[in-house]
């Protein structure tokens, strides 16, 4: 049989290091498909889910669980359009992500074909630093190398588009002539490093700092050791933006935890009072967080020069790999001798801590939703991968639950999207089959499009070396993230018609699926729940009937934010019981705590 185009297509990817690809068949990839069986999923496995978009998720989750690139796959027309989404994502965080596409057939197209779309301009935004059609069999070799190589590189998307009879026609390498292309395989990433005078320019800003803060995000997630000496070295105190979260382990008293509006309030103490700000590998939103302009001097590292002195105007930015920057800074600082910054920081953690506590352990009705997220913290399993949702759930993801070296945790950070929890933990599980993986997601995004890949997990867990997946589902029959954005931001009473969701048994469907389903609508067996969630032999849906009316205190109030909360409860229809639950959250500051 003649090698053909879609042969070669999966023989070159697999000399890249591809090793699964997640997607779903269509006849416009039929020829591609036909390749991977001749190729052999034993070599390139085919994960099939239940929808595109969901495949876009796993490869964007699978680039940040194991640093490689993501690669997704979709039929011409609505398949590939329904990975725009999770191509966001990658996007978004400056993780690495391939899509292929296939497209109707070469004759066809311009001539108004079924499930033809100008693929090349729905791409282009996302996958802009390298997006292309393949028109003849020639083409495939450069094609392939240059969107992983751009795509590693750069931590960029990119995207191949492959007209199905393509796929069919023979291949053979160009010929050693003009007008052809001669790629190869293969990248490794340089070492990136300041110039020395702009390190020492660095290093005298921090040097001269007395009450120093550092910012890390995910791009400091390969420089842990370097970290933890360079805050050593400058007595410093850390922050961790919310895609960061699993870069300092949460057990060290300097390091107060996430910053913003989900964060803690140690973590906003620390960048109002700092006089120097140290930021490492992260494009955190909000500059309303940070210090204000002016109150601290600041020194910026990031690889990407695009980045640098955006969210802050840095008096050093330094274009260079966080571990390879902060192993050659490092020499340079000046260790400080006065301890009482960082005495004041852990102060403050451990005053915080009791006051999570208190608010988890306030009456709700049923369940308080902090309360699961509460108990589950110190239950989690060494070398746990966390996975959340977009939603209320996020909050409690990001101060309840504290990170121990070695776990890992992500979501949908950048797009914020809703709908990522469940992919992205099947995608970690599917990368890590030996680590425990835990979800968390409200019933809102597990009607959206979750639910569907429960069946997913069904069809793989027995692979799965160790068995203990969880989806923990907060079911409080309300979008509850929109609902207080609309009281607080906007100061709109609770719109029941666009807020309000149908009850539905989460539980029950794990268990049609084949899996096991626990539901719990008492605050009393919240942690017996969770041990036998952690114990069970097969993946768990853990339904939590949670009180929406608890208010997902921001670390500081504004007063507008105040004002408009009262504007809305004179109208909102639930403004009793959140006036009783908000007052609730507000005295646990105060009154002792109980414990169940």
């Amino acid at each position: 049989m003649a090698r053909k185009v879609s042969d070669f297509f999966w023989e070159r990817l697999h000399a890249w290091g591809v090793r699964r690809v997640f997607g779903y068949p269509g006849d416009g990839v039929n020829g591609l498909l036909g390749g991977l069986q001749r190729f052999g999923t034993d070599k390139i496995g085919f994960v099939q889910v239940r929808h595109e978009e969901m495949a876009a998720f796993m490869a964007s989750a699978h680039s940040k669980f194991t640093g490689e690139v993501g690669v997704c796959l979709a039929t011409s027309g609505p398949g590939a359009t329904h990975l725009l989404t999770g191509m966001y994502d990658a996007a978004g965080d400056h993780v690495p992500m391939l899509a292929i596409a296939g497209h109707t057939v070469r004759p066809a197209i311009g001539g108004h074909y079924q499930q033809e779309v100008d693929l090349m301009t729905a791409f282009k935004d996302v996958a802009g630093a390298f997006v292309q059609q393949a028109t003849v069999p020639a083409q495939m070799r450069h094609l392939v190398d240059r969107a992983m190589r751009t795509a590693m590189g750069e931590r960029r998307v990119t995207a191949l588009i492959i007209p199905n009879d393509l796929s069919e026609e023979s291949y053979e390498d160009p010929p050693h002539a003009h007008g052809t292309i001669h790629s190869g395989v293969g990248w490794t990433p340089p070492r990136v490093i300041p110039r020395d005078e702009d390190l020492r320019r660095a290093a005298a800003v921090l040097n001269e700092g007395k009450r120093v803060a550092i910012l890390v995000g995910a791009g400091a997630l390969g420089a842990v050791p370097e970290l933890e000496a360079v805050a050593d070295r400058l007595g410093a105190g850390a922050a961790k933006a919310l895609l960061g979260k699993d870069v300092l382990p949460d057990d060290l008293p300097w390091v107060t935890g996430t910053i913003g509006l989900l964060g803690t309030r140690p973590s906003w103490n620390l960048m109002q009072e700092c006089d120097t700000l140290l930021m490492v590998g992260s494009s955190f939103p909000w500059s309303e967080f940070l210090p204000k302009e002016g109150q601290a001097r600041g020194v910026q590292i990031d690889l990407q020069p695009a980045m640098l002195s955006l969210r802050y105007p840095m008096e050093v930015p330094l274009t260079g790999d966080a571990a390879e920057t902060l192993r050659a800074l490092l020499p340079l600082l000046e260790a400080k001798e006065d301890g009482s910054w960082r005495e004041r920081i852990a102060a403050d953690n451990q005053e915080w801590h009791e006051l999570l506590e208190k608010r988890a352990r306030a009456e709700a009705d049923p369940i308080n939703p902090q309360l699961p997220f509460q108990e589950l913290s110190p239950r989690l399993p060494d070398g746990v991968i966390l996975t959340s949702d977009s939603g209320s759930c996020v909050n409690w993801y990001a101060r309840n639950l504290r990170m121990r070296r070695g776990m890992r945790g992500s979501l949908s950070g950048s797009l914020a999207s809703m709908g990522a929890a469940v992919p992205y933990a099947f995608a970690a599980k599917m990368a890590h089959p030996d680590r425990p993986v835990i979800a968390m997601l409200g019933d809102g995004a597990m009607q959206m499009n979750n639910m569907a890949e429960l069946i997913t997990v069904a069809q793989h867990w027995r692979s799965w070396s160790n068995p203990t997946w969880i989806c923990i589902v907060l079911n409080n029959q309300d979008l509850n993230e929109v609902t207080w954005e609309q009281r607080v931001m906007e100061g709109m009473p609770k719109f029941l018609d666009t807020q309000r969701l149908p009850d539905f048994p989460y539980h029950r469907f794990a268990e049609l699926a084949g899996l096991r389903g626990i539901f719990v609508d008492d605050p009393a067996k919240v942690g017996e729940a969770l041990d036998q969630a952690l114990a069970s032999d097969r993946p768990v849906v853990l339904e939590f009937r949670t009180d929406p009316n608890v208010a997902p205190l921001p670390p500081h109030t504004q007063v507008q934010q105040a004002s408009h909360l009262v504007s809305a409860l004179l109208h909102d229809p639930e403004r009793g019981q959140v006036i009783l639950d908000t007052a609730r959250q507000v005295m646990s500051a105060v009154l002792p705590g109980r414990k169940d």
